[in-house]
């Protein structure tokens, strides 16, 4: 049977590491709350990007002919006859 002191000794090292785990939650609780606004931050970031890149993508022309050579794979060139 264990001794009175031993199981003393146990519950207060058991008492501890309560006390480093707790603090260990603290702070990864912290951590995860940073990281959910970093997260938030970038998917905002990104979503202006993309918003920013669509109205750019408006700007463009449907077609363009670069070099004489079709705008599209399957587009003839407008300056040939047809045949």
């Amino acid at each position: 049977m264990p001794k009175l002191e031993d199981l003393t000794d146990r519950v207060e090292r058991l008492l501890l590491r309560h006390d480093e785990l707790k603090r260990t939650n603290v702070l990864l609780c912290e951590q995860l709350e940073a990281i959910g606004r970093e997260r938030d931050s970038l998917r905002s970031r990104l979503s202006a990007a993309r918003g920013r890149i669509d109205a750019l993508l408006e700007r463009l022309p449907r077609e363009v002919s670069v070099g004489g050579a079709p705008a599209r794979p399957g587009d003839s060139d407008p300056t040939e006859r047809a045949a």
